[in-house]
C-alpha cells in the first residue's frame, strides 16, 4: 500500500519530562514516521506523519484519547494551511465568515510569498485578489512568489516603476504557464477599451491571474468578487484599516509620477 501523508496537531494540558519521547516512541512502534515537527499556535505542536496505511493511524488515534497529558486537535490529510503552519510556525489567519479570505502583516511576507507560492504551483484558472494599502509590499511580494513557484510574471497593469497599461500580448506570453498581474486601481480608471478586450481575454485563459484592489476591480467591471478563488490582505499592523481614499492622489498609488507605458 502506497505511503500517505497526514497532520496530528496537540497541545499539551499537563508538561512533563519526556512527553515528546513517548509519543514518538508510540509513533515508531506503530511504524508511523515523523517528517517534520514544529510550534504552530501558543501550547500546540504540529506533525507532519507518514503511515503505511489508516489502521496505524486509527489505532494512534485510540491510544491519544487514553492519554490526560495531551489534548488531540487535528488528526487528517494536511492541507496548504497545515503544511505551512509547520514549516513557518504558525498558521496563517483565516477569515471567520469569509473562508476565502487570508490574512497576513508585512512581517509575514515569508509566509505569505510561501503561501502564494504554493497557490501559484497549482495548474488551471485562479483568479486571486490582494489587498493592502500603498508600499506594504503587494506587488513586490506577488513577484518573489512567482519566482519561487518558477512562472514568468507579466503586468497587464501596474504603478510598480511606471504606470503600465497594456493593450496586447506578443505571441509566446500567450502561455498558461505565465502569471498575469493587474493593479485594479489603475485597470478601471485610466485603462482604454483596448486594454479591457485583453483584460477579458486573459480572464478566459486557463492561467494564474493575480488583481491587487480587487474591491475597486469589481466596482468597475462584470465581475464580482465570488469570481475570486482567494483573497489575500496584507497590513503594516493587524489593527490597519484599508481603504482606498487615496486611490486618486498619484504620489500615493504611483500613477503617473513617472508617466506611463502604455502597449
Amino acid at each position: 500500500m502506497e505511503k500517505k501523508e497526514w497532520y496530528f496537531e496537540y497541545e499539551i494540558q499537563k508538561n512533563r519530562p519526556g512527553l515528546l519521547g513517548d509519543i514518538s516512541s508510540l509513533l515508531g512502534m506503530l511504524s508511523i514516521n515523523i517528517v517534520t515537527i514544529n510550534g504552530v499556535d501558543e501550547g500546540r505542536r504540529g506533525m507532519l506523519l507518514v503511515a503505511n496505511d489508516n489502521w496505524s493511524i486509527e489505532r494512534f488515534e485510540s491510544i491519544l484519547s487514553t492519554m490526560d497529558t495531551i489534548t488531540v486537535h487535528k488528526i487528517r490529510e494536511p492541507n496548504l494551511r497545515d503544511r505551512l503552519a509547520v514549516r513557518h510556525g504558525r498558521y496563517i489567519q483565516r477569515d471567520a465568515d469569509e473562508r476565502n479570505t487570508f490574512r497576513f502583516v508585512r512581517e509575514d511576507l515569508g509566509l505569505l510569498v510561501d503561501f502564494m507560492a504554493e497557490l501559484f504551483k497549482q495548474d488551471g484558472h485562479k483568479l486571486i485578489g490582494i489587498r493592502g494599502m500603498p508600499r506594504v509590499g503587494k506587488t513586490e511580494s506577488i513577484v518573489a512568489s512567482s519566482v519561487c513557484a518558477n512562472k514568468r510574471w507579466l503586468f497587464v497593469s501596474s504603478t510598480l516603476l511606471k504606470q503600465t497599461i497594456r493593450s496586447q500580448l506578443i505571441e509566446d506570453e500567450y502561455n498558461d504557464n505565465n502569471l498575469f498581474i493587474l493593479d485594479g486601481i489603475v485597470s478601471t480608471r485610466r485603462a482604454n477599451e483596448r486594454h479591457w478586450q485583453l483584460v477579458r481575454e486573459i480572464m478566459r485563459m486557463d492561467a494564474v491571474k493575480v488583481v491587487e484592489h480587487p474591491d475597486v476591480f469589481v466596482q468597475n467591471t462584470e465581475y464580482t468578487l465570488e469570481d475570486f478563488d482567494y483573497i489575500i490582505e496584507l497590513r503594516n499592523n493587524p489593527e490597519e484599516e484599508i481603504t482606498y481614499e487615496a486611490a486618486d492622489q498619484n504620489d500615493q498609488f504611483g500613477a503617473t509620477e513617472f508617466g506611463s507605458i502604455d502597449f
